[in-house]
């Protein structure tokens, strides 16, 4: 297969029962490789070795994980132990545990003989929903940009700077950081993307240039810590990412790697912003940094490279015996964000910007 599909994740039916299928990301740039969940075990498992990732992503994931347990069996009992599993699956976005819980809360108002259609629907409006706000986030955001070209010079292109995947792949469809790029881009706003690689998973060079490319957008892969040597440049006009998980006080946590670059962003006087679904806040917490639990990851994620493709192999990098640690996000306070980009506008990065725009959740 080698058109990519308009969606990362979507269900289709299999001998009467529904099969979840989805882009495995772990086989990108190498080759497209569609793949199937039939089990919530199977959920749990593509979440956990990242074949599906970025916030929104697994969220609905974990919904369709929820579908999958009900449609093998729906009592309270093994529903229970699938959620339990999958909300546990990766720690630090808010979305995965939210999702869960509330299908699950759902379906207990309802006769086992009733969840698996009930689930179901209710996972799909989940979809729908994701991909609608990240097109509100594309059109909220795409003023930023075309502000931006009206101070160059006509057919100067915009310079945006990215970290990791905030991407289609990241989401249902079109993504959050992206999809003011994309808009900008189709809009004809002359625009290109800094694509930092996103060590240690490569998520960046591997995932984000994959869909630029496929895009038409201009882009250009750099090493991480070469971010903040082109801002110093003048070569960066903006910083745009996405957020695994954000306070009600503005804190936006991100794979790790973002906080330089706020910091290199502030220190340089350029705007950061982060792309910010509703979904992805936590209104329980204030405070990122001692809050938000930090997933840490395996060694070999850094200790070794990975190739890409059909044969993917391994090589290490650091001596054997050498001790590793692998923090999978960092927080950037709120002091360094310029604004947050939701699907409701675009606000200032505090407690009252964001129940501003969301009266509902104050």
């Amino acid at each position: 297969m080698s058109t990519p599909p308009e969606r990362s994740i979507w269900t289709v039916s299999d001998d009467a029962r529904t099969v979840v299928r989805y882009i495995d990301q772990t086989r990108l740039p190498g080759e497209l490789v569609i793949g199937a969940l039939r089990t919530w075990e199977d959920a749990d498992e593509a979440i956990r070795t990242m074949r599906v990732r970025g916030a929104p992503l697994i969220g609905v994931t974990g919904a369709y994980g929820i579908c999958l347990a009900a449609q093998a069996d729906p009592s309270d009992a093994a529903l229970a132990v699938a959620a339990a599993q999958l909300r546990e699956a990766r720690p630090t976005a808010v979305n995965l545990a939210r999702e869960v819980d509330a299908l699950v809360a759902e379906l207990a108002r309802f006769p086992p003989s009733r969840r698996q259609i009930v689930a179901w629907a209710w996972s799909e409006s989940l979809a729908s929903s994701d991909i609608e706000t990240n097109l509100s986030i594309g059109r909220h955001g795409t003023p930023l940009i075309e502000q931006l070209a009206r101070s160059k010079p006509e057919g100067v292109p915009v310079n945006v700077l990215t970290h990791c995947n905030a991407g289609t792949l990241a989401t249902v469809a079109h993504g959050t950081a992206t999809s003011p790029i994309y808009l900008a881009h189709e809009a004809e706003v002359p625009v290109h993307v800094w694509v930092s690689e996103t060590r240690p998973r490569l998520q960046g060079a591997a995932l984000t240039a994959w869909e630029l490319e496929r895009r038409g957008v201009p882009h250009t892969v750099i090493v991480d810590g070469a971010c903040a040597h082109l801002m110093q440049r003048g070569e960066v006009d903006v910083v745009l990412v996405g957020t695994d998980r954000t306070t009600r006080a503005g804190d936006v946590c991100n794979k790790i790697g973002t906080y330089p670059k706020a910091l290199a962003a502030k220190a340089h006087h350029l705007p950061f912003y982060a792309a910010v679904p509703s979904r992805s806040i936590d209104w329980s917490i204030r405070d990122g940094v001692h809050e938000i639990p930090i997933e840490e990851r395996d060694d070999t994620e850094v200790s070794e490279v990975h190739g890409a493709g059909p044969v993917a192999d391994s090589v290490r990098i650091a001596p054997l015996g050498t001790r590793v640690r692998n923090p999978a996000f960092d927080v950037t306070p709120c002091h360094l964000v310029t604004g947050l980009i939701t699907e409701r506008g675009v606000c200032e990065p505090s407690e009252a910007g964001l129940t501003g725009l969301f009266p509902e959740m104050a």
